[in-house]
């Protein structure tokens, strides 16, 4: 009996020692230099040494890169020359420069920047894809796709790419520790809910399907998310995160609670007083809610914003 004791406290111990190694060998895996990253248009791009000047081009991206403690210096901004709001007061202690916006690359600014890394996404109004090439006579250039990806695998993505997996694993973490502690503190409302990016008749008006980001959020919190029909869908290519519905769908829609993307409670009254609507069942028990401004995207700053609403709403 003690020879057998004594095999199974050796085992224990060549196990936690191979597994010692096999995680010694992952953490220098993970700090060797130069590394590749594969494109989503399937190339490569050979990254020399850490990044210590990181340029995004895209707003849609910065939001993520700041949550993973990246060192950008410089970031695309919307449209409208603003950047996102949500993660603004971060950008500006950082001292992030606003290098254009969306749609007007100024090659310039990119090489006033200096940058090591350009992080560039291949899809939206803020995509500089045509700009690739420039941008690789710069700096080591990097093409990810964020429309296709939730912000916690573009947070992974982008690890990656910057040697900050560690600070990556750590965003994550620390946002799913705060849905949690959120879904503890609220009662859900029984039903069904749905989100609604609300445009108005004549227009689409995007529909959250369950496997998208901002069904996965709500449904972290305890909702259950009404799928909306596929077939309703009226854009070329299917989508996972969105059926693009016109205005006359929406009276098919049956949950019980309806979350409006973009807009909070006070701007919520247009749907609710859209006479169309009137029968619905969300609409006749006032359950109505705006689920934020910022909230039509959801990055690390955002998410935590819909969660503090989403609180303030139902808390108990």
């Amino acid at each position: 009996m003690r020879i057998a004791t004594t095999g199974r406290f050796a085992a224990r111990i060549v196990t936690a020692a191979i597994a010692s190694l096999l995680f010694w060998s992952q953490a220098v895996a993970a700090e060797t230099w130069p590394r590749s990253f594969t494109n989503v248009d399937g190339s490569r791009t050979e990254i020399l040494a850490q990044p210590k000047r990181i340029l995004s081009t895209s707003v849609t991206l910065t939001g993520t890169l700041l949550a993973i403690q990246a060192p950008v210096v410089a970031s695309g901004s919307a449209a409208n020359g603003q950047l996102f709001a949500q993660w603004e007061k971060v950008a500006k202690e950082r001292n992030i420069e606003n290098a254009w916006p969306a749609g007007k690359v100024d090659l310039e600014a990119v090489y006033a920047t200096e940058p090591d890394l350009i992080v560039v996404t291949a899809s939206g109004a803020g995509s500089a894809k045509d700009q690739l090439d420039a941008f690789r006579q710069v700096a080591p250039t990097i093409l990810v796709d964020d429309g296709a990806l939730s912000w916690q695998e573009l947070a992974t993505e982008l690890g990656n790419a910057a040697g900050l997996e560690t600070e990556a694993a750590a965003s994550i973490s620390d946002f799913d520790a705060y849905v949690a502690s959120a879904r503890a503190r609220i009662k859900v409302p029984a039903g069904k809910a749905n989100i609604i990016s609300f445009n108005g008749a004549g227009q689409s008006n995007p529909i959250a399907r369950p496997g998208g980001p901002h069904a996965a959020l709500l449904a972290a919190l305890g909702f259950e998310i009404e799928a909306p029909d596929p077939a309703w869908h009226t854009q070329a290519a299917s989508r996972d995160d969105f059926v693009w519905a016109d205005y006359e769908r929406l009276v098919d829609l049956k949950a019980e609670t309806t979350f409006l993307l973009r807009v909070d409670d006070s701007r919520a009254a247009a749907f609710r007083n859209d006479p169309v609507l009137a029968n619905l069942p969300t609409v006749k028990t006032g359950q109505v809610y705006g689920l934020g401004v910022h909230s039509f995207r959801i990055d690390y700053y955002s998410g935590k914003e819909i969660v503090d609403g989403i609180v303030a709403k139902f808390g108990n």
